[in-house]
This record gives structure tokens, sequence and C-alpha cells, in this order.
């Protein structure tokens, strides 16, 4: 028994009838008069055909059906859609909006057929589903819906509308070109139908290349796409070399990333999602990769004019737009670090002139202490003309920190590329090293008075970042030494948490071998003050006499400390001087008691760092009334030279006097130090406990002194201030003593670099060994290659090293 409704299959058919009436109801679906028909009849025709081995007839009867519709209807529709022009040559109207209109009319057109030939497709195919599940699926062959859409494709999209006219072009290429034009019109500022043209993509993205829909074959990505990439880069080629005679470099960037934004926007609403990629590759090549090297060199509004002026957003944009074709930002870090260079090197150069007007004067002539030429000149100006240079930096750095946080989002590349373009121009200035260290000095022992501790901290972190730019370490930790060891000897320093403080971070920064003596210098000034109170215990079960003396002492580990903040000479010799015997007594009576607890121990006094408290008395001078009419007493802070001196007129009768010749055969102190405290004590107006014959603000051979009975001063305490007495700029002559001696260490640390590595290694070729010392030595200075060699020659000589023979490259062997 059949199912209910359906033929049996021993009957016979007559398809020719049956196909009529399939055929009908097929065209009365296409002239949108489907509402009458009885689609479970026609289901059964088909289903019988199907069943009655008829379905590869039926299969080519539908085909041809759909072919004669869309080769006279469809084609009919769509030639009243194209005016005359647009059929000739695609090219539209005379003006953009004649072009529009046409172009508009034949894309409504278009639409429509395609529309109505997918709605009629999918009402046929529901008709044939039984010849698509099995007449299509055991023959392998595409089903109805398909091979009717590639129908639409061959018969009209690739076929021209005009046969009578040579040439005439297809459907697709006309599509195309007015596809093309009205996307160029919008890119000019025009207004279009973007759903139309929407409505068409989604038809050439339905379609495919064959009846095999590969996602790749898609009609849109082989035959329009590429068109549109090509008509894009055409134009973006042209635009790129408008903007770039019109505009200046903000315009074309903040035009350029516009371009990006509306190609976006537009394959989201009018072209295709899967060009969105593309385009966007077009546009980045056309005006970003190929045009951004020029834009960033713009006189009056590149990179250096955006750098120059703060423009954040249109640096932003540059950054944003170059990322986008060059993960190194190239075009970006070039103009940026040259820049940075140009500016450093500007700060170098008013550094070096500012230093060079105040070039420190020659021996004897110094500024004096308290006079109203000692603070703009000569030494003290050059030190002003250091921290300047300093906080030039600085302010230059703070300015391109915040350029890369707010406009580089904070790009590491980028921060690398700066990094290295401030360490270029400070290692370029011979005096960095001193004048950073000076830097730190000056706000240690003033600079960060009343500061809260947010703001010292950040003070820290500006000296390490200096000091990171550094590249000979070595020589600012010989600078660093040296001014760290007059602060803790004099007591400049206003704390020594936060000395402890930056003294950490740049043991963290750069290891412990940097800071290691810097701690030492520390540990020697703890172990002195348990000196000190316990002297002064021992010191109080003495006699009453010697219980009035009170002594302070600093005992130095002479390896750890510098030998020139210690006034010793170049050899290492302490500095001679003839002290009082009272004096004398109190340092024979430390040196027991010192003794006492380190026997060994060899001390050695260094007049030149220390101060003496004198209590002085000046006498009534007869026939005077007022402050002269009576005795005066004053507490003077003085240096231990100047005590010394000082001491030497109480033995004096009044109005006696002594010869700089007889002061400097009695004291042995250097011929510089003592012009120097003699200046503080006879010619600085406020501090004149001698008189000078004659007087004048050199000191010379010839010279006289006198104790100044008519010395007045309203203070009671009065400081005498040795001349250029604190940390100060180097001379020529010093600085270069200063890197001799950095230079004669140097060699000591690549001797045993090199030792340490051959020990290790035992036998090494030339150039491997060369490569090893300077990586290892790297973080503290750049070795020169020369002084390496040299050391190696040395080595080879002591027997520490041998050449290998017969080898084929240089080496050297280590001899245990």
């Amino acid at each position: 028994m059949s199912p209910q409704g359906l033929s049996n299959p021993n009957d016979n058919v007559d398809f020719e009838s049956m196909w009529a009436v399939l055929a009908s109801s097929f065209r009365e679906i296409h002239t949108k008069n489907a509402s009458k028909l009885s689609f479970e009849e026609n289901y059964r025709i088909a289903y019988k055909l199907v069943l009655k081995k008829q379905g590869d007839l039926l299969y080519e009867r539908v085909k041809d059906f759909e072919r004669q519709w869309l080769g006279t209807e469809v084609r009919g529709r769509l030639r009243a859609s194209m005016s005359g022009k647009l059929l000739a040559g695609g090219g539209g109207g005379t003006t953009a909006n004649e072009r529009r209109v046409a172009g508009e009319k034949f894309l409504r057109g278009l639409k429509d057929a395609w529309e109505d030939h997918d709605l009629c497709v999918d009402m046929t195919t529901d008709v044939l589903m039984y010849m698509d599940r099995v007449y299509c699926a055991d023959t392998r062959r595409p089903s109805i819906f398909t091979a009717c859409m590639g129908l639409f494709r061959d018969h009209i999209l690739r076929s021209p509308l005009e046969t009578t006219v040579p040439e005439s072009p297809t459907v697709a290429q006309i599509l195309h070109s007015i596809i093309l034009d009205q996307v160029q019109m919008e890119r000019e500022g025009d207004i279009i139908d973007k759903n139309r043209i929407r409505s068409c993509v989604y038809m050439l993205e339905g379609l495919y290349e064959n009846d095999d829909e590969d996602e790749s074959e898609k009609l849109y990505l082989t035959s329009f796409e590429g068109e549109f990439l090509d008509a894009s880069r055409a134009f973006y080629r042209s635009e790129g070399e408008a903007l770039m005679r019109q505009s200046d470099a903000g315009t074309y960037i903040r035009h350029t990333a516009g371009r990006l934004l509306e190609e976006l926007d537009r394959c989201r609403s009018t072209i295709s999602p899967l060009t969105a990629p593309k385009i966007q590759a077009v546009v980045e090549d056309e005006l970003i990769r190929s045009r951004m090297g020029e834009v960033a060199d713009m006189e009056g509004s590149g990179v250096r004019y955006m750098l120059d002026h703060d423009r954040y957003e249109d640096l932003s944009l540059f950054y944003h737009l170059i990322s986008r074709v060059d993960a190194k930002k190239q075009e970006l870090q070039r103009p940026t670090q040259k820049r940075v260079v140009e500016l450093g090197t500007e700060i170098n150069s008013a550094a070096t002139a500012l230093t060079t007007s105040a070039i420190p004067p020659a021996d004897g002539e110094e500024p004096v202490a308290g006079s109203k030429a000692a603070a703009p000149a000569g030494s003290n100006q050059q030190t002003v003309a250091a921290i300047k240079w300093v906080d030039d930096i600085l302010r230059l750095k703070d300015k391109y920190d915040a350029i890369w946080e707010r406009a580089f989002d904070s790009d590491p590349g980028l921060q690398t590329a700066l990094t290295r373009s401030f360490s270029d121009f400070i290692n370029a200035f011979p005096r960095s090293s001193e004048y950073i260290s000076l830097f730190i000095d000056d706000n240690l022992k003033r600079g960060l008075k009343g500061k809260t501790e947010p703001e010292v901290d950040a003070v820290l972190d500006k000296a390490i970042v200096l000091m990171r730019y550094i590249q000979d370490k070595d020589l600012f930790e010989r600078y660093y030494k040296k001014h760290l060891s007059r602060r803790l000897l004099m007591g400049r320093s206003i704390s020594g948490d936060v000395e402890r403080q930056i003294i950490l971070r740049m043991k963290m920064e750069v290891g412990n071998h940097f800071t290691q003596k810097l701690e030492g210098m520390f540990k020697d000034m703890a172990v002195s003050e348990e000196l000190t109170r316990g002297y002064k215990a021992h010191v109080a079960q003495l006699d009453s006499q010697a219980r009035k003396i009170e002594l302070a002492i600093n005992v130095l580990t002479t390896t750890i400390w510098p030998l020139e903040s210690m006034g010793s000479s170049s050899g290492g010799e302490a500095s001679s001087c003839v002290f009082p015997a009272d004096v004398e007594r109190i340092k024979a009576g430390f040196q027991t008691y010192y003794h006492g607890k380190h026997n060994g121990r060899k001390l050695s006094w260094q007049a030149s760092m220390g101060t003496a408290d004198m209590r002085v008395v000046f006498p009534r001078v007869p026939g005077k009334e007022g402050a002269l009419g009576k005795e005066r007493r004053h507490e003077l802070n003085v240096s231990t030279y100047a005590m010394v001196v000082l001491l030497l007129f109480n033995d004096l009768p009044s109005g006696g006097q002594l010869a700089y010749e007889e002061i400097q055969a009695r004291t042995l102190i250097p011929h510089q130090e003592l012009k120097r405290n003699l200046q503080s004590l006879a010619v600085a107006p406020k501090t004149r406990i001698l008189v000078k014959e004659p007087m004048s603000k050199d000191i010379r051979p010839a010279d006289r002194f006198s104790f100044n009975e008519k010395f007045t001063s309203k203070f009671l305490r009065i400081k005498v201030g040795v001349v250029a007495g604190g940390n100060k700029v180097e001379g020529e002559k010093e600085r270069k003593e200063t890197e001799k001696k950095n230079d004669e260490m140097r060699r000591g640390v690549i001797e045993a670099a090199i030792v340490r590595i051959m020990k290790q290694r035992k036998e090494l070729p030339h150039q491997n060994l060369y490569s090893e010392v300077i990586s290892q030595l790297a973080s503290r200075f750049m070795p020169d290659v020369n002084m390496v060699k040299t050391r190696v020659e040395g080595l080879i000589e002591r027997e520490y090293l041998e050449r290998v023979e017969g080898s084929d490259r240089p080496a050297y062997r280590y001899l245990a």
C-alpha cells in the first residue's frame, strides 16, 4: 500500500504534462502570483517525477526555465534601469550628481532583480525539496538553489546587457565601476546611498566562482575586492602627494587618522567587513609607510616642532599611526633622538661657555670670603654653572618624560631610545661625572631643607637616574667619594638618613662594589663617634686642667677615604703642620688612649680637614668709647690651620707683627693652605681678626700680620670660613690629575678582570678575551682597547699569561 496521497511507483507518468504544471507554477512564483498555488500538489508532482527516475530531466528543465527567465525578463528590467551613457562606458553623466543618480538607479534595479531571484529560487527549492534530497545527493550534483544562483552569476553578472553593442561591458563590470565611483564621491565629501551599495555587495558575497561554493572563491573576493583596493591605492597615492604639497604635519596626520576611521566605517556600512584589514593596509602603505618620514621632517610643523611646543595630541597621533606600520617607530624615534641630543648639546655648550668665563683665579688671587666679588666669581660661579647644567638636564628630562607618558603611551622602545640619547650627550660632556656629583652634594647640603619626604624621594630618584646615564661610573664614584668625605668631615650634610638612602639606591642600581667604600666611610664616622665618647669619658677621669679641653676625633681608614679630601699630597703623605705645645699634648693624650685600644695601628693627623672653636679676647682700646672702649669676647669657629696661626699671636706684645715667611716657617703649613687661611683671617671684611700690611686681597711673602685689637662684631659666635674651602668645580689641572689617578685605578681593575677570566677559562682566543673584559667592566666604565692591550702585555711580562704558540688565531694561556 502506497503512502496516502502519493501515486504508486509502478504507475506510468506523463513528464511533459506534469512539467507543464510545474512550469506554470514557477512562472506564477516569478510573477509574484504564488498565493493561489498549491505547494503540496507541486511537491507531489516533483516527488513523483524523481521517483520515476525523471530527476535528471526535471533538473535540466528547471535550469532551462531559470536561464530563460533571467535572459528575457530580468535582463530586460536591468536594461531599462541603465542610462545610455552608463551603458556605453560606465561613466554616467558629466557631473558627480548625474553619475550618482544614474548609478543609484542601476543599483536599485540590480538589487531588486537579485532579491526577486533569491526569493523565487527559495520558493522553487521548497517545491523541489525531494529532488535536492534524493536526486542531487545521489548524483552529487549541486542543489537546485546553488545551480540557480550560478545561473544568475553567468547569465546576468557576467553577460553584457546590450549584445548589439560591440565590447559592451558586463553587468558586473558596470556594477564595479558604479560602486567605485560612488565610493570616490563619498571620499570627496558627497553623500551616497550606502544601503543600496551594501545590498549589491551582499549579492557578490553570496555568489561564488563555481558551484563548489568555496569561501575563498566568493565573487566579492575574486572580482570586486581587487579592483576596489587598486582604485583605493591610486586614490590615496594621489591624495598623499597633494597633502604633502598643501598641508602641514599636524593636518596631514589628523587627515590620515580620519581616513583610517572612514575606511573602517565604510567596510562596516557600505562595502564588506572582509576588506577592513586590507583597505587599512592600503591607507597605511600610501599615507603612512611611504610618507611619514617626510612628514616627520617637515620644517616648522614636523616632529621637532611638536616636541618643542608640547603638541601632545599630534605626537600621540603620530605615534599611533607609525605604530601601525613599524614596531620600532623609526620615523618617530629618529627625530626625537636627534632633538634630544641637539638640546643636550646646547646645554653642554652653555655650561662650557659659563665655566670658561669663570675660570678659577691663579694661585694667590682667590676671591675673598665675605667680599662682594666672592659670590659671582671664580669657583663659586663654576659651581653655579655645574648645578645649572644638571638642572637644565633634569628639566629636559621632565619634558620628555611627560611626552613619553602622555604622547608615546610609555612605549618601552622609545624609552630605550630616549635613555640612549640622554646618555650620549651627557657622556659627551667631559665634566658630567663631576657636575652630577656636585648636584647631589648641593642638595644634600642645603637643597633638601624644608622638603617633604615625597619631594626628597623625587630628588633622590633624579640623582639615581642621572647616575644611570653616566658611562664612566668609576669616575663618578671618585668625585662622589671626594664630595661625600667633605660633607661628613665638615658636618655639612643636612641628613645622615638621606645620605644612607641614596647610597642604598646606588647599591641597588650598580651593585655592592660601587658603594663598598662609601659604606665604609659611614662606618668610620660611627666608630669615630664612639671613640670620641670614650675619650671624653677617659679625660673626665683625669686632672681638672685636662677636663677643660674638648676633642672630637674622626679616625679614617686611609684605603677608603680619598686622599685629596684629607689634604694629602699625590704620594699619599699627610700634610705637615707644627702644632702648638698645648695641642701637641692633646694629640699625645689621644694617641695613648687610641693605641691602648688598637695596638699596632698608625695615626696620621690631617690638619687640613679639622676645625676648632676658640675663645678670643679683644682688649679695650685706650681713648676709645663705645664698643672699642671696653673688652670684647668672641667665640671663633676656624679651621685647624687658622687656629695654629692665631695661637702664634698669643706670645706677641700688643702691636707685635709676624711676617708671612715667619708664620710659614714656624707652622710648616703648605703655602696654598696658608694663603687661603690668612685671606680669611686678614682680608675678609667681616672676619678681620688679623691686620695685614700692606692691605690688599693678595697674600705675598713680604706681607706682615698683627692681631686686630680693634675688631668688633655684633655676634658672639663668629664662623671664619676658608676661601674656596667647600666642594667646587675642579680646575683644568685638577681635573687632569683626577683623570690620571682614575686611569691608574682602571689599570688595576682591568688586570684583575683579565686574571679572573683567564683563571677560569685557562686558555682563550685574543678576541674573546677582549670581549669578555669589556663586557665585565661595562657596568663601571668602558675600557679603552689600548689600555686592555697594555695590561695584557704587562701580565705576559710578569708571567701571569703566555701566548699560545702554533694557534690558528692569537690566543693566551693562564699560568698558575
